[in-house]
């Protein structure tokens, strides 16, 4: 799996390029990962350190156990990384990158946290929300958003963190 694949957080303060990606691409219910993204799962894929950088920035850590460390943008709150002391390779968090899309799911891991509202997402209703659904809406999001473009960029930053 030998794509260059880039990515980041949402405000642009930390970026990242990896050469490759292992063949992990999972989902974690565990209830760390729950609380560590503020979400029902993480979805994480690992990339081997010889094949990664970070390009601008670095994400500031929480030790979430002994020997884990949980990477997160400062500026923005991006939830970034897990990595595991003295594994060859880094998980990301598939949705940090430009194109997450192209990284398809492997398995899922901590079934036994798996909330159940997991398994109703697939029968709600759905609405969407591009220009077709609300054109005002998203024009007022295309005009007040300081979110960072899914591509590499020299600026940053592109929005002031507030206190």
């Amino acid at each position: 799996m030998g794509t260059v694949r880039t990515g980041g957080c949402q405000c642009g303060a930390v970026r990242f390029r990896a050469a490759s990606i292992r063949d992990n691409a999972h989902v974690c219910h565990c209830r760390m990962c729950q609380k560590a993204y503020g979400n029902f799962f993480s979805a994480l894929v690992g990339v081997p350190l010889t094949d990664f950088e970070w390009t601008r920035g670095k994400p500031s850590v929480f030790s979430s156990s002994e020997g884990i460390e949980r990477g997160f943008c400062a500026a923005c709150g991006t939830p970034m990384s897990f990595f595991r002391e003295g594994n060859a390779h880094i998980s990301l968090s598939i949705g940090a990158f430009d194109d997450p899309a192209s990284v398809p799911l492997d398995f899922e891991l901590g079934i036994e946290g798996r909330l159940p509202q997991v398994d109703q997402l697939a029968s709600l209703p759905n609405f969407g929300s591009t220009e077709e659904d609300d054109p005002e809406g998203a024009e007022l999001a295309r005009q007040s958003s300081h979110q960072h473009p899914d591509h590499d960029t020299a600026e940053w930053p592109t929005a002031t963190p507030k206190n």
